[in-house]
């Protein structure tokens, strides 16, 4: 399976501190923001990456993440020269998806949680077994915001509506989706809405009416934050450093994923150590490297 992380957009909601730099590539406590979506990506196995941007930001997270050789991944990059909606992501990937399966994870979206590890490599499974696209829904208290998701007595989903006035739920679809190679193709078929976007819940829907999408509740031990504003940003940094804090193991440490998976060395490691062993971050790879955790993250 091959990953996608769209990482544009213009952040306006974010001004100031978005005027000269992407948001993706502010901080989240320790990290930069894109971090917590590729780790999301590495967790469910994926190593094939692609990240789309903005022309102006493109070359800043390439300056920052590379060719993904140290953290065990292959990235390569792509432009979304305006933000023409979320589904468009699968049309400019369409020659990176190739023939493969897909999934996309947006560039402001942190997932964390116990088991999340196994609901991710099972949205893979499906996929690559035939069994349609698996999305992701979330309890959230004001619904008019999001796609959200309408189930029947039984618990299965029968409709998706972007940005309701009136929902059938609170549970919404969060900015994480496994596709089977299809996917390109009703991608391409898509009309654009009425803002001209191609919407990514217009993509869901086909996946609906065909009877391939499974909706994955993430429910109670399981977080899910989209940092688009200064509040949900503060309130992002907090969750972060109070879990690792208390945890005393870190979110979305890329190195420590690729490691414990197997793509990168022990030599690998400690050559971040160098560098980064002033800080907390560095003396957490340390202790990873002396086996002072025993138990595999999520």
């Amino acid at each position: 399976m091959k990953g996608i992380i769209l990482a544009g957009g213009s952040g306006t909601r974010l001004y100031p501190l978005t005027m000269v730099t992407s948001k993706q590539l502010l901080p989240i406590y320790d990290k930069p923001m894109i971090y917590y979506p590729m780790s999301v990506l590495m967790n469910a196995g994926i190593r094939d990456i692609l990240i789309i941007s903005t022309p102006q930001d493109t070359p800043r997270f390439q300056e920052l993440l590379g060719d993904g050789h140290q953290f065990g991944v292959n990235l390569s990059y792509a432009v979304q020269p305006s933000p023409d909606g979320l589904a468009q992501a699968f049309i400019i990937g369409e020659e990176f998806i190739g023939d493969d399966t897909v999934a996309m994870v947006l560039g402001d979206n942190i997932f964390a949680g116990h088991g999340l590890n196994k609901r991710l490599k099972a949205a893979v499974e499906n996929a690559e077994t035939g069994k349609g696209a698996t999305v992701f829904g979330y309890y959230v208290d004001d619904p008019e915001r999001f796609g959200i998701v309408e189930f029947d007595h039984e618990g299965k989903a029968i409709s998706i509506e972007e940005k309701p006035t009136q929902p059938k739920s609170n549970y919404c679809v969060t900015g994480l989706y496994f596709y089977d190679n299809n996917v390109v193709k009703y991608a391409k078929e898509l009309k654009p809405s009425a803002r001209g976007e191609l919407e990514i819940t217009d993509l869901n829907r086909v996946y609906l009416e065909k009877g391939d999408l499974n909706v994955e509740l993430l429910g109670q031990g399981f977080t899910w934050l989209d940092t688009g504003t200064h509040e949900s940003l503060v309130d992002a940094t907090n969750f972060v450093k109070t879990v690792e804090t208390h945890q005393h193991r870190k979110i979305a440490c890329l190195e420590e994923i690729a490691y414990l998976n197997g793509w990168i060395s022990k030599d690998e490691i400690m050559e971040v150590y160098e560098v980064l062993k002033k800080n907390q971050y560095g003396q957490y790879l340390k202790d990873v490297l002396d086996g002072k955790y025993k138990e595999n993250l999520y």
